[in-house]
C-alpha cells in the first residue's frame, strides 16, 4: 500500500501543476503583423470604416481584419483575391500578401465600406 502511495502522490501533483494558470474562457490567438480595425459604426462608413486605410504590407506580409463593430462584416478584394467570408463581431481574418500589388476591397453586407492593401 505504501508503494502505491509513493506513485499515486506524484501524479495527482503532476496533474495539478498542468491545469495550474489556466482559464476556463477561450484564448483568443493574438494577431501577426499589420492589423486592421473594423471600427465601431462602419456600416454608415465608407473610406474609414477600416482603419488605418489604406494599408501598406511588405511582400509576405500578414494582414489581419479585427470586428471591433457590433454587426458581421466582410474583407472582400474587389478582384477576388481574398474574400473573408462574414467576420462576426469580436472576430478576424488573416491574409498573407505574397505579391507586390494594390488590393482595394469591400464588404459585400455593407458596399460602401471601402479599403486598400498595398503590397510593396
Amino acid at each position: 500500500m505504501r508503494a502505491f502511495r509513493w506513485i499515486l502522490t506524484p501524479a495527482i501533483a503532476l496533474a495539478c501543476c498542468a491545469c495550474s494558470g489556466s482559464s476556463n474562457s477561450p484564448s483568443t490567438p493574438t494577431p501577426t503583423g499589420t492589423v486592421v480595425s473594423i471600427v465601431s459604426g462602419s456600416s454608415n462608413l465608407t473610406t474609414t470604416a477600416y482603419s488605418p486605410n489604406p494599408v501598406s504590407v511588405s511582400v509576405g506580409g500578414t494582414v489581419t481584419w479585427m470586428n471591433n463593430d457590433n454587426t458581421a462584416h466582410t474583407s472582400t478584394a474587389n478582384g477576388g483575391a481574398f474574400d473573408s467570408g462574414t467576420i462576426a463581431p469580436g472576430a478576424s481574418f488573416s491574409r498573407t500578401f505574397p505579391a507586390a500589388g494594390s488590393f482595394p476591397y469591400h464588404c459585400t453586407l455593407h458596399p460602401g465600406m471601402v479599403g486598400t492593401v498595398n503590397v510593396q
